[in-house]
């Protein structure tokens, strides 16, 4: 089939391209490579460059692709940012998936949406949390996904739409930026590797506005609906982070 990637020239988005690609679909990007990089993208995936806030232009990639279904992974990502600029977190992550939904009801398309994990939960979630806790978000970031979720499921009852949401818990692995904001394992190697003292937050005395102290979300459902398990042990996990870094954070590093 052919499938539309927003962010796909992202860390999450270009291996999702990857793995399209070698199951045989034909793989669209849309990505306004504000944070991602062309170079990330296999042989004959080019990135149309498109930002999620402008809908007309974002409509036109979508009716142009021919897509039927939609990885909905383009946001702002930054936890802190989204606290010091709480308009410009809301006009990514809510306004822009409000542009993609609606480009994808124009052509019929369905919509797969890599929402937040820990974000959407409060302090005091019970360890787990699973999928029916009630969302309290800390932050604009986590309200703002939250409010995107909500909208896909408006667009299901008010549509007849079948669009569903993935909720990601600290995705980390080649190909994310070692000097990002977000990935703590990625930051920590990065620091291993040239020798410098990481940053530590969260230990109660110079904790930052908007981040949990702990989350840990459940699995259960998408280990019984989707039949997913964890293939990667987290000690070699780490280890392929750490190579990657070494060998110079290539761009097209594999899993």
């Amino acid at each position: 089939m052919r499938v539309l990637v927003t962010g796909g020239a992202g860390f999450i988005g270009s291996h999702l391209a990857d793995a399209l690609v070698a199951r045989g679909d034909e793989v669209i990007v849309a990505d306004d490579l504000s944070a991602g990089r062309a170079g990330r993208l296999g042989q004959g995936v080019v990135p149309q460059k498109v930002s999620i806030t402008d809908p007309a232009a974002l409509a036109a990639v979508v009716e142009g692709s021919g897509a039927g279904l939609i990885c909905h992974l383009a946001a702002q990502i930054d936890v802190r940012a989204s606290v010091a600029f709480p308009a410009e977190d809301a006009q990514a992550n809510v306004v822009g998936t409000v542009n993609v939904l609606e480009a994808a009801r124009r052509v019929g398309a369905r919509v797969l949406f890599a929402s937040s994990g820990g974000a959407l939960y409060g302090r005091d979630a019970p360890i787990p949390s699973r999928e029916d806790v009630l969302a309290l978000p800390e932050s604009p970031y986590g309200i703002a996904k939250y409010c995107a979720e909500c909208y896909i499921g408006l667009y299901n009852r008010l549509h007849g739409t079948s669009h569903s949401v993935l909720r990601l818990a600290n995705v980390y692995g080649p190909r994310q930026d070692p000097a990002g904001e977000a990935g703590v394992i990625t930051i920590f190697c990065a620091s291993a590797l040239s020798s410098a003292r990481p940053t530590i937050y969260g230990d109660g005395t110079p904790a930052r506005r908007g981040e949990l102290a702990r989350s840990v979300l459940a699995v259960d459902r998408a280990a019984g609906e989707l039949g997913w398990r964890a293939g990667t042990p987290l000690a070699e996990g780490i280890q392929r982070v750490y190579q990657w870094i070494r060998a110079g954070a290539p761009d097209r590093a594999g899993y």
